[in-house]
């Protein structure tokens, strides 16, 4: 089981599953909502996702038709994203929310087209 929080602490969570299918996300979104090059996230079914803290703290923003994004409140730390049509049981989560070891393994690149020219 994995553990994670926000950057200031006030929202954290448990997995209650492996994370799955790992990713980094070089859209114009992920781009825009972490400040960076990309953003690495894993895939856990939402039943796998308990929040242990903060959970009404978090503030959402839809910010596609189905896509809603979720972050602290307080710290502004990307929690999670999720209502994928193709995957409506599944929400992604940035790795680097955990707090305890993962090791993702193969991580897959993904929306390459808007891949900053830099990297």
């Amino acid at each position: 089981m994995h553990k994670g929080s926000c950057l200031c602490g006030a929202v954290s969570f448990r997995l209650g599953a492996q994370p799955k299918a790992v990713s980094n996300c070089h859209c114009r979104m992920c781009q825009k909502q972490h400040g960076a090059a990309f953003a690495t996230y894993a895939s856990v079914r939402r039943t796998d996702l308990e929040y242990l803290s903060g959970e009404e703290l978090m503030v959402a923003y839809n910010s596609s038709a189905n896509i809603r994004r979720k972050f602290c409140g307080v710290c502004g730390s990307n929690i999670e994203w999720g209502g994928s049509e193709a995957f409506p049981d599944w929400l992604s989560i940035p790795i680097t929310l955990l707090d305890t070891y993962f090791d993702p393994g193969n991580i897959k690149d993904i929306n390459l087209a808007s891949k900053v020219c830099w990297l």
